[in-house]
This record gives structure tokens, C-alpha cells and sequence, in this order.
């Protein structure tokens, strides 16, 4: 069975952007291990730098678009986000949502081998989502995103039935829980209810010691 994951989402906070970027994947750089996969996922602007200086971190871009080279002003093209090194994606997020037909034609788009991670609000989402195959569906009531309680004490049913109607729509896709995920206890409590990993923000990104944030998420590991 894959390794679990701990994915972290800079968004756009000041913490992790710009130079706050390197010193956060610095830090989650620090802790890559072959018991689980510590993924950042970072703004296109911080892509290229965040990569560079941290090289043996995998990084994810935040969104991209269903543009190739041409004439596409303000776009997010995947080729030029490979190059500056993203090896994944998240898209949908509850706070950049797209249609269906956007995660379908950017899967298309991308390699075979590019890790993309579509996000879900509930259960008929992510088997909407299923249906179209991508590699990960990360399940994030997004009444609860930035909160101080996670999904897994809030609403633990949403985790397991969402593992359970995803994988019986397509048994291939790995499921990741978020929202509200802050410690160690929570993502213990996530892989207990079926999920292969986390997905969370707010938890690194507005610590005040990021080092034992980060050690703690992985504790159960």
C-alpha cells in the first residue's frame, strides 16, 4: 500500500508567500521520511523558487488551467508550471471551485503520471468527481476550512462515507481528509476513517513553531 500523505496549502497567507514560502518548505523539507509523503503546495508566483531551494520536497501547484501556450492572458498553463516545478495539483478547492468539465479537460492536459488532487465538499461531490479518475479527492467541508475544529471530530461520518462512495465508484482513487486538521491526533483520527492522508493550511501556515507543528502531524507515522 502507498505511504500516507501530509499536504500543506500555503494559499496566499503572508507566512507562505514570497521569501516565507522557502522558510516553510524548508521546514516541511526537514521532514520528508519514506513513511509518508510530505507534499507543499504553493503559489505559481513561489513555484520555481520554492522548488529550487528545496529540491528533494514535492511540490504541487495550487490550480491550474485548461490553457495551452497562446493567447491566454492571466491563465495558470500546466507545461510552464511543470517546468518550474510542480509535480502535482489541487483543483477545486472550496476556495477557487470549478465545473466538472474543468477537472475532466485538465486531466487530460496533464501527464498520466501527474498527481492531481480534486477537492469535495461532500459526498455527492467526490463521487461525482470519482467518476472522472484523478488521483486523489480530498474531502473538505468548507463550512469548516481555517477552523479550529477538525472534520474527523466535527463530522467523522463525511470521511468514511466519502471512502466509501468513492471507492465504490473507482477503488483507485486515494482519499485525503481537511478542513480544520491541526495536529497529529487529527490526522491519526483520518487514516482511522479511511483516508491515505491530510490536506490542511491554516495548522503550518499561521504556527508559531512550525518545526513541532510539523513533527507532531507526523507523530503516528
Amino acid at each position: 500500500m502507498s505511504v500516507p500523505l501530509v499536504v500543506v496549502n500555503f494559499k496566499t497567507y503572508a507566512s507562505a508567500s514570497g521569501s516565507q514560502a522557502n522558510v516553510l518548505a524548508s521546514a516541511m523539507a526537514k521532514q520528508i521520511s519514506q513513511s509518508y509523503r510530505m507534499v507543499a503546495v504553493v503559489s505559481a508566483f513561489d513555484l520555481d523558487s520554492v522548488t529550487n531551494e528545496n529540491p528533494d520536497l514535492e511540490v504541487w501547484a495550487q490550480h491550474l488551467d485548461c490553457a495551452g501556450n497562446g493567447s491566454f492572458t492571466g491563465w495558470l498553463e500546466a507545461g510552464n508550471a511543470i517546468e518550474r516545478g510542480a509535480v502535482g495539483v489541487i483543483i477545486n478547492h472550496a476556495e477557487h471551485k470549478v465545473p466538472l468539465s474543468h477537472v475532466e479537460e485538465l486531466m487530460k492536459i496533464l501527464p498520466d503520471d501527474f498527481p492531481i488532487c480534486a477537492c469535495a465538499a461532500n459526498v455527492e461531490e467526490a463521487k461525482a468527481l470519482a467518476a472522472l479518475g484523478p488521483t486523489f479527492i480530498a474531502v473538505e467541508p468548507p463550512e469548516l476550512i481555517g477552523g479550529d475544529i477538525s472534520v474527523t471530530s466535527a463530522d467523522p461520518s463525511i470521511v468514511s462515507d466519502t471512502v466509501a462512495a468513492v471507492k465504490s465508484v473507482n477503488p483507485n482513487v486515494r482519499i485525503l481528509c481537511g478542513a480544520g486538521v491541526k495536529n497529529g491526533e487529527d490526522v491519526a483520527m483520518a487514516i482511522k476513517l479511511g483516508a491515505e492522508g491530510v490536506l490542511l493550511a491554516s495548522g503550518v501556515t499561521k504556527a508559531n513553531d512550525i518545526d513541532s507543528v510539523l513533527a507532531d502531524l507526523v507523530s503516528n507515522f
